[in-house]
């Protein structure tokens, strides 16, 4: 038991005292640019999507 209650010492010094946590203004950067990513990443899917799906709709009506 002793070992437990040292290591939740242990990470609340280091969370509390050796962490550098963000600023705010980092922390909103951070996620904007984090959307704009996933936005930019869907965007792509979904164009390769169409376009594998355009060519497949003219490969199989031009076996018919």
């Amino acid at each position: 038991m002793a070992k437990v209650s040292e290591y939740i010492k242990e990470s609340y010094i280091e969370l509390t005292q050796k962490v550098t946590w963000p600023t705010w203004t980092e922390l909103v950067n951070s996620s904007i640019l984090v959307l704009v990513a996933a936005f930019i990443i869907a965007f792509l899917i979904l164009i390769m999507d169409q376009s594998i799906n355009f060519v497949l709709k003219q490969f199989y009506t031009s076996l018919t």
